[in-house]
């Protein structure tokens, strides 16, 4: 589970952009988002840190709306930073995946 987590921690932020970019959402809907693609050891405690830290950087923007079944929510938008960021983090992870999963893959069929 340590590897895991550590792989994770290195792209959970284009996984949380990601998923921003196809529509706005707030803290526990991205928690369940991840989830429902195959994450479901991203807890909302560790989404609420990348969503600052993306904010910080400028990568997204939160805004407050109000929400059908109780408080209002923030929800969270790709900036146009944001998406050339995502881009870059996209191409870096296309040109390692292949090759690692090309490894690894190898060294199980001999």
């Amino acid at each position: 589970m340590a590897a895991r987590s550590q792989l994770l921690k290195g792209i959970l932020d284009a996984c949380v952009m990601a998923i921003v970019e196809e529509k706005a959402v707030y803290g526990y809907e991205l928690s369940q988002q991840l989830q429902k693609v195959g994450l479901p050891d991203i807890s909302e405690g560790t989404i609420y840190p990348v969503l600052l830290r993306l904010q910080k950087n400028g990568f997204i923007i939160g805004e407050m709306r109000p929400s059908a079944s109780g408080p209002n929510r923030k929800y969270y938008f790709l900036t146009d930073s944001g998406k050339e960021e995502l881009e870059r983090i996209s191409s870096e992870w296309m040109l390692i995946a292949g090759p690692v999963s090309q490894l690894l893959q190898r060294g199980e069929n001999e």
